[in-house]
């Protein structure tokens, strides 16, 4: 399956239908992981869990015993490399017809970070269960995705700029950019906030984190900063499938632009 298709057919799954992880499935998930690198080169432990071993549990989640897990140490960048790890690993289960979910708040997470073996200095940003995706959602599932509007998206014009923040930037002049940034549009985020805003400037995709109140805890973890490297995943994804050579780069451009925006990184067509 294309990256493209399998950003378009993605929708997260919370209604399995109670048929365990195949071990073939199991076994290239993992080894996929093991290999899903992230461009801050910030290095992830990743785990499957069993529920029943482990004592785990998630209210939003039925008919499945199977989790994957990733922890990391926090470290500068931490929070948009996991989000960039942890969607590619997301994007290959849907590839080979495994559902998943990201999960950040709604389970027991003192197991979770029991069964994971968290250091001090250690987090376990997010978890999703792994299995097949029922032929029919729960009524929980259906009101949740009604209730956060998981089906729609921003336009291209509220998301992307040209050359500043003033200038909406059309589908028509995003030009070869144009796919990579319709992935990013259509990329999963907490609440389907879509904290993602980008400048194109020449050869340059300037990223921006727009901050909704209420995702930054005391000690500067920004959960927001995951769905972040949800973005730059899919926009580097999706360029390199389209054939552009993409590089990523930390180097704040001077920008005008809101308090609650702050930049994050930027790529650099080659």
């Amino acid at each position: 399956m294309k990256i493209s298709e399998a950003i378009e057919k993605r929708r997260s799954v919370r209604t399995f239908d109670g048929t365990k992880l195949r071990e073939e499935d199991a076994r290239a998930i993992m080894e996929f992981a093991e290999k899903a690198k992230n461009p801050y080169g910030i290095p992830i432990t990743w785990k499957l869990l069993d529920a029943g071993t482990y004592g785990l549990s998630s209210p939003v989640i039925v008919g499945t015993d199977t989790f994957i897990a990733g922890k990391m140490r926090r470290v500068p960048c931490a929070e948009e490399a996991f989000g960039y790890s942890f969607e590619r690993i997301v994007l290959f289960a849907e590839s080979i017809g495994v559902g998943t979910t990201w999960i950040a708040g709604t389970m027991n997470r003192d197991a979770f970070e029991r069964a994971m073996e968290i250091a001090a200095d250690e987090v376990m940003p997010c978890v999703s269960p792994v299995g097949y995706a029922a032929k029919k959602m729960s009524f929980r599932e259906t009101m949740m995705r009604k209730g956060i509007k998981a089906n729609s998206r921003s336009g291209f014009e509220v998301l992307f700029f040209d050359g500043n923040f003033e200038t909406p930037l059309t589908e028509e002049k995003a030009g070869a950019l144009k796919e990579a940034l319709q992935a990013v549009r259509l990329a999963p985020s907490a609440v389907n906030k879509q904290p993602w805003r980008v400048v194109v400037c020449g050869d340059k995709a300037h990223f921006y984190e727009k901050q909704s109140k209420g995702y930054v805890s005391g000690d500067g973890w920004d959960i927001q900063k995951i769905d972040m490297g949800i973005a730059l995943c899919h926009f580097e994804l999706a360029a390199n499938e389209c054939g552009l050579d993409v590089s990523l780069e930390i180097a704040e451009p001077e920008l005008l632009h809101g308090d609650d925006t702050r930049y994050i990184a930027s790529y650099v067509l080659k």
